[in-house]
């Protein structure tokens, strides 16, 4: 099984094309927590919307704004465990066709979200079929594929005790299949003081980004309803990936700014002529923070000399900047 590191590569010393200039947000409404990935001459993105799992697809980032929606997946009363709360889909190709991964649960209270998986076909834009749940203990939301040295893992955020209190933090499982994980291990915590504003301490939406030779996860740090949600880096520096101690934690690395508030649960994706990367992430115009009016945006990213990311802010509602290199519209 392969996990594609899609959008996180790129070409040093390339020519870049500038792509069709664009403005944020792409989408105002239903825009938490976007996913988005360029194939075969178009844009795919998908975000939470809470009722379904909804793609849209266009030839330039601008045109996502107007794309309309194709619903890929919508729950079944006939499956209450994963009938309501339908969060964080996320696009990756795993051996030769498309899946998503998303957080679902039952209506009722009690009921608890876990790691779900649609199965597609060799484009986004083919039909989706439900293709299981995820077997991590317990709770389990923002699940997304890791790849370390030809093995796969899977991230995830989870509730745990031990630092004695009960933290929703970030855990890693070793893949068998795309299902099955093998134990649960604790990968961090919000114990920083960025990571702890609002109702609760939290470190959720955890996405992986590959950089000269470097592997990154990023994750969303606090609660997603202060303005203070941030994002934090984890740097893979060596050893066993699912040892703490194999991770160096930094941050906040991207935060409120330029009338944007509540930065947060990101992921990353390659231009079209693979020489930049992109980041996608979710805010909102509301300054005292909020998790449901959330805006999708988009982004160039930097990064240091040595690979390290620069996300740099959050730009400014309407800015017009040039579109990622390599659009067919450029």
């Amino acid at each position: 099984m392969f996990f594609s590191k899609l959008g996180l590569l790129v070409l040093s010393g390339a020519s870049a094309v500038f792509g069709a200039s664009y403005s944020n947000p792409l989408e105002p409404k239903d825009g938490g927590d976007p996913s988005i990935v360029w194939y075969d001459g178009y844009w795919y993105f998908t975000a939470t919307n809470y009722r379904d799992i909804s793609v849209r697809r266009a030839t330039t980032l601008d045109g996502l704004k107007t794309a309309l929606p194709k619903t890929v997946w919508a729950p079944s009363a006939e499956f209450p465990t994963r009938q309501c709360n339908i969060w964080a889909p996320e696009l990756h190709i795993v051996d030769g066709q498309w899946h998503i991964y998303f957080s679902a649960g039952g209506c009722g209270d009690g009921s608890i979200q876990q790691s779900q998986v649609l199965r597609g076909g060799e484009s986004p834009w083919d039909n989706f079929d439900f293709h299981g749940t995820v077997n991590a203990p317990a709770w389990s939301i923002d699940g997304t594929p890791l790849t370390i040295n030809g093995q796969n893992y899977f991230v995830y955020s989870c509730f745990r005790s031990d630092t004695g209190e009960n933290l929703q933090s970030l855990c890693i499982g070793k893949n068998s299949d795309i299902l099955t994980i093998g134990e649960e291990h604790l990968l961090a915590s919000p114990t920083e003081a960025w990571e702890r504003n609002g109702q609760m301490p939290v470190n959720e939406g955890p996405f992986a980004l590959y950089n000269n030779n470097r592997t990154f996860l990023s994750y969303s740090g606090s609660f997603c309803w202060d303005p203070s949600y941030s994002l934090g880096l984890l740097q893979y520096v060596g050893g066993d990936p699912l040892e703490q101690s194999s991770w160096v934690k930094t941050g906040p690395h991207f935060s409120q700014a330029n009338g944007m508030y509540s930065t947060g649960h990101n992921s990353f994706f390659a231009s079209p002529d693979g020489t930049e990367t992109w980041m996608a992430y979710h805010s909102s115009p509301n300054p005292a923070g909020s998790c449901g009016d959330r805006y999708s945006n988009a982004k160039k990213i930097d990064f240091e000399a040595d690979g390290f990311p620069i996300l740099g802010a959050p730009v400014a509602e309407g800015e017009v900047l040039a579109g990622p290199a390599g659009e067919p519209a450029a």
